[in-house]
């Protein structure tokens, strides 16, 4: 199958970024931080950062944190075409390709974004699996760049699920959506090809504990202490952030120093 024609992928990105709005616009959304100042939507977020979530819930940040100075890596595959029209129309740059397969030049494109003062975001699990297992590149591009990374916990209220690898997550319309991100993620620089292993063992972990805390949140509903209300795009305004949850949350934020984490929640 040849490359679909300019005005069809237009017209696709279009109706796309449409439905998303609509859809998304449904839902209620509430957010639990451990430091307020690593959401790219506020103006004090000014350090670039390397955001990672799971592939299944790519909707949620598309919708939620559009046009904040993001870049999103896409697969090269042509299925993907038409989520790149979309990210673009929703205000996110797009780097095509993948460090799963040699992504040499994936990686010299999110340096480009970045040196623009763009953040980087990345679906570690992407484009193909396996789910919820953390390919290296993420963990690469932080020590290449000495950009911290954000692990973003992302849940739904019992979501309609395609059979897709990913098991991708539809939200029901007017349900719970969810959010915790960590604290900011440090790994050292120049990591060898074992150290990159390690740290995203690690930081795979700590992604997870998010996401399973996300989920169970929006699905019983409960109040978290400090939880707020979050709101699509950028913020100007002065907000008013919690900078701790409740206890029925368990897992650990992100650290600054990964080891001294998991020597304290093992």
């Amino acid at each position: 199958m040849g490359k679909m024609p300019d005005w069809l992928l237009q017209n696709l990105g279009v109706c796309g970024r449409d439905l998303l709005h609509r859809w998304m616009g449904t839902l209620d959304y509430r957010i639990a931080y451990y430091d307020p100042d690593v959401d790219p939507a506020l103006p004090d977020c000014r350090r670039r950062r390397l955001y990672i979530f799971w592939h299944e819930y790519i909707t949620f940040y598309l919708y939620q944190r559009h046009h904040c100075r993001l870049a999103m890596m896409l697969s090269k595959h042509r299925d993907a075409d038409v989520l790149e029209k979309i990210a673009r129309l929703t205000g996110f740059g797009a780097v095509r390709g993948s460090t799963r397969r040699g992504g040499a030049e994936a990686i010299l494109g999110m340096i480009k974004q970045q040196e623009r003062d763009w953040h980087l975001t990345i679906t570690p699990d992407g484009p193909r699996g396996p789910r919820r297992k953390m390919a290296p590149g993420s963990v690469y591009i932080a020590s290449q760049l000495q950009i911290p990374i954000i692990a973003v916990g992302i849940g739904y209220d019992r979501p309609w699920r395609l059979s897709t690898w990913d098991r991708f997550a539809i939200p029901r319309p007017g349900s719970r959506a969810r959010t915790i991100p960590s604290s900011e993620i440090f790994v050292p620089p120049n990591l060898s090809r074992a150290g990159i292993d390690y740290y995203t063992r690690k930081v795979e972990s700590l992604l997870n504990r998010l996401t399973a805390d996300a989920e169970e949140w929006a699905e019983k509903g409960y109040s978290v202490e400090g939880e707020c209300s979050m709101q699509p795009g950028p913020k100007n305004g002065i907000l008013y952030f919690a900078r701790q949850r409740a206890a029925e949350l368990s897992p650990s934020p992100g650290a600054e120093n990964l080891e001294e984490f998991q020597s304290q929640h093992q």
